[in-house]
């Protein structure tokens, strides 16, 4: 090559260069200061809250950290700033919060594309309630093979819809006949078939097995089965068993197999025993626990999800639900209080998580007053659905706590909440990372 021509192309790629860096600047940097912070893991607020964000990630944060030069400076005043909250049990596709009956109905009539459209709604207020991840356990639509709660993942992932970081289960997968059939309690082939393993329903070890594949293969982030019986399906006993230990121990070396975490519906002591020593990695619910059985979760080191919250409500709209029912809520309502008691005085590990659809989206931080009234420290309570929760999901290393190099995902709430916890339900700031989705801070 002449020497001309070599310049000349050599200038044209540095004036190239130089030009995608002038139309690609250094992303703002973000100071966010408040009275406290809370970082995620520490036993203690601390004064002076500073965390500096550049891009979608933390550059540091801590107690009176300096500005740097020609940063954004947002003061929040009185407030605590803390990773973002996480809910580790919703429903974001659905809702079970109306009249029982009109929501049965509901089930069957409505469209699916329609109910889609709906969950970006429950997708925004839940975001907007400082919840910046969650775990979406089961979407089931009666007569529907869409994958609802993958979509509405997808969408919040490529910017198309406001909402949270999902996990999604697709559907829960459980026994003919047991809490996770949407036919049980009907009359037979009412709904022109029975539902198969590629709508979650399986009975025996092969057949979980291909359930647990099929869900992986279609998206699943997590595997959610029910091993009891619930409260809001008709034909089962809250407290039964609904697979033997073999089909437990299938699900779980399935899903673990192909590196997924299980979550498992129990409020029955038996049924959570077997899942326990199956090795599943958290118990949903969990009304009826003994305290030998959380003392085996201890040794075992499996998450506890308590779903407060979703008693709470039930129990307030009783005249709502059937007989049958109401009988079940109150026994596991009854039995829940001891059994979280328990639990915090034992040590086990607890991960917020509030069954959200059966009380109405964005309310998910009223889980936080009911965690702390049965004997939780606020402090514990709060990393309850920080740090521990993005243990639980295995997200620890991007998020649930403030610290360099972690993503953005942080609120703020008023006052002090290790003073008055229901701060949490008065989340003013909301970032996802990096980028702010609510401010409406008074400072």
């Amino acid at each position: 090559m002449k020497p001309f021509r070599f310049f000349s192309a050599l200038s044209t790629v540095v004036l190239l260069a130089t030009a995608a860096l002038a139309a690609d600047p250094a992303p703002t940097v973000i100071a966010l200061k408040a009275a406290r912070l809370f970082d995620g893991k520490s036993k203690a607020l601390v004064t002076n809250g500073v965390v500096i964000v550049q891009g979608d990630k933390i550059v540091d944060a801590g107690s009176n950290l300096p500005t740097p030069q020609g940063a954004q400076v947002i003061d929040l005043g009185d407030a605590t700033l803390s990773p973002g909250f996480m809910d580790a049990h919703t429903h974001l596709t659905l809702d079970f919060s109306g009249n029982y009956n009109d929501r049965r109905l509901k089930e069957v009539d409505l469209n699916v594309s329609e109910q889609a459209i709906i969950a970006t709604t429950h997708a925004r207020a839940t975001l907007e309630a400082g919840f910046t991840t969650v775990r979406d356990l089961g979407s089931r639509f009666v007569g529907s093979k869409e994958f609802v709660d993958v979509a509405l993942r997808n969408a919040i992932n490529h910017g198309v819809v406001p909402g949270p970081r999902m996990l999604v289960a697709t559907y829960g997968i459980g026994a003919t006949g047991g809490h996770f059939d949407p036919t049980s309690g009907f009359r037979d082939m009412l709904f022109g078939r029975e539902p198969d393993s590629s709508e979650g329903i399986a009975d025996g070890p092969d057949a979980i097995r291909k359930a647990v594949r099929f869900e992986v293969k279609n998206g699943a982030d997590v595997i959610k089965a029910a091993v009891s019986g619930g409260v809001l399906s008709l034909a089962d006993e809250v407290d039964t068993p609904q697979f033997t230990p073999a089909e437990v121990a299938a699900l779980v070396d399935e899903t673990h197999r192909l590196r997924k975490k299980v979550a498992v519906h129990c409020h029955g002591d038996q049924a959570a025993k077997e899942a326990i020593e199956a090795g599943v990695d958290s118990i949903e619910h969990g009304s009826f626990l003994k305290p030998e059985t959380l003392q085996l979760m201890k040794t075992k080191g499996t998450y506890l999800v308590p779903t407060l919250m979703a008693t709470e409500w039930i129990l307030g709209k009783l005249d709502a639900f059937p007989p049958a029912l109401q009988a079940k809520a109150k026994a596991a309502g009854a039995a829940r209080t001891e059994m979280f008691r328990n639990a915090v005085k034992i040590g086990v590990k607890i991960a917020l998580g509030t069954d959200a659809a059966v009380y109405p989206h964005g309310q998910n931080a009223k889980e936080f007053k009911l965690m702390v009234d049965l004997g939780m420290p606020p402090i514990e309570a709060l990393r309850a659905a920080t740090s521990t929760d993005a243990d639980l999901f295995g997200i620890s290393a991007k998020v649930g706590t403030l610290e360099k190099g972690k993503l953005a995902d942080i609120v703020a709430m008023p006052g002090d909440p290790t003073i008055d916890i229901t701060a949490t339900e008065r989340v003013s700031f909301v970032m996802k990372e990096g980028k702010i989705v609510k401010n409406s801070a008074k400072p």
